[in-house]
């Protein structure tokens, strides 16, 4: 039975009046935004951001998928959600492991909080790697739904709430490689929209735009076109559109078009020999051909005997980088949780990315292409719109600055006016 509010993570959310429709624009850089506001090709954001809210937030670190979507959804940072990158190191086990199984998330979603209470809620990801955290705890008997762009063939009513995706939505199963595995996503949540009216819907995209094409190119621009129609199309059927992003996106290549990338295991195996410790690239997933495992952010975990500090020492002069912690300084700086942290963070600085061994990073399908990536601070910074005009305690909160993506579903639910 639905209730007046539901409170999670010490945030109390407003029971919805009128659907509300979280988008997450991956890699959604505000400067694409920009790009379209001055090129006039994004009408309906920029109605968007002149009748309701606009500003540039601040994502989570590191600015990675898993662990920004984590954050938007559950309200929360990754000290408190557990999601600190798409990949990390099990100290128990010294294995590698993708950070996408259920058990790593240490809270409720906001859908799947109010699916528990009676509202119908749909999640549609471009990715399967992010449905399952997403449906962490959701109730699928009242109507609701989660599932992914990517296997919208293979969907049962069991396991998503919903089959026959593909003829439901009247489009074919999208590449996984393309701008239409995003715009598959809104055409569902369009269509999720139309038929099953569901009180919130989150849709969370893809970044193959953002990465190989800069804001202002001609790929770039025809894909925010789809976009903005798409949302407009939300809006007339009655939801409040709230926009924002997992991360932003940057080049990261030299004039010559080549990576700037520093091989960080390399380097250390240089000082302090082979084996002495291992470097995980927590942007690792399990697509990888337009950014080769290729970050802003990674982590070293040592082996051996080596410390910390012998690691801070040895890269405190190595062009590129951007800054270096300890585990205790990056879990007090950029609010990560210690027990998944490694023994030293590093992060690239606005130009530079970070990798492992070199011949451990396969970057044959990033010839002839600049690289374009994300990870770092510099790729932290992501849109933050709400289609609709925010009431007075709203409003002042927003033009204070300082917001944080996790704040959008508590905007879109509990500000507009």
């Amino acid at each position: 039975m639905a209730v007046d509010n539901i409170e999670l993570n010490g945030i109390t959310y407003a029971w919805p009046k009128k659907p509300v429709a979280v988008v997450c624009i991956d890699g959604g850089d505000p400067l694409y935004m920009d790009h379209g506001f001055s090129g006039g090709i994004i009408p309906t954001m920029t109605r968007f951001r002149d009748e309701g809210f606009y500003a540039v937030a601040r994502g989570s670190m590191p600015s990675f998928t898993c662990p920004n979507n984590m954050s938007i959804v559950t309200g929360t940072e990754p000290n408190q959600h557990g999601i600190s990158g798409n990949f990390y190191l099990d100290r128990k086990t010294g294995e590698p492991v993708v950070m996408t199984e259920p058990g790593l998330l240490r809270s409720r979603s906001v859908m799947a909080e109010f699916s528990r209470h009676g509202a119908k809620v749909a999640s549609v990801t471009a990715k399967d790697k992010l449905r399952k955290q997403l449906q962490k705890d959701m109730d699928l008997s009242n109507g609701s739904v989660s599932f992914s762009a990517q296997f919208a063939d293979q969907c049962t009513v069991a396991e998503n709430g919903i089959d026959n995706v593909l003829d439901y939505v009247g489009k074919p199963l999208p590449d996984m490689y393309s701008a239409d595995l995003s715009l598959f996503v809104l055409d569902a949540g369009i269509r999720l929209l139309e038929e099953r009216r569901p009180d919130i819907l989150y849709l969370s995209l893809t970044d193959f735009i953002q990465h190989a094409h800069a804001p202002g190119a001609p790929e770039a621009d025809d894909f925010y076109k789809e976009l903005d129609a798409r949302f407009q199309r939300l809006q007339e059927l009655g939801a409040i559109v709230a926009l924002t992003a997992d991360h932003g996106m940057a080049d990261k290549a030299d004039a010559d078009g080549n990576p700037n990338v520093i091989w960080l295991q390399d380097i250390l195996e240089e000082a302090f020999g082979e084996g002495c410790c291992q470097v995980i690239c927590p942007i690792t997933d399990a697509f990888v051909g337009h950014h080769g495992a290729l970050g802003g952010f990674v982590r070293v975990y040592c082996n051996d005997g080596l410390t910390a500090d012998q690691v801070l020492d040895a890269i405190k002069d190595v062009p590129g980088i951007g800054k270096a912690w300890n585990a205790e300084g990056v879990v007090e700086e950029l609010e990560q949780p210690l027990d998944r942290e490694g023994d030293v963070a590093v992060m690239g600085d606005a130009t530079t990315v970070i990798g492992a061994r070199a011949v451990d990073h396969d970057l044959s399908a990033l010839k002839g292409k600049r690289l374009r990536t994300h990870g770092s601070l510099t790729e932290a910074d992501v849109p933050f719109v709400i289609s609709e005009a925010l009431n007075e305690a709203y409003a002042a909160r927003g033009a204070k600055g300082g917001l944080r993506s996790h704040e959008i579903f508590d905007f879109a639910l509990n500000g507009v006016a």
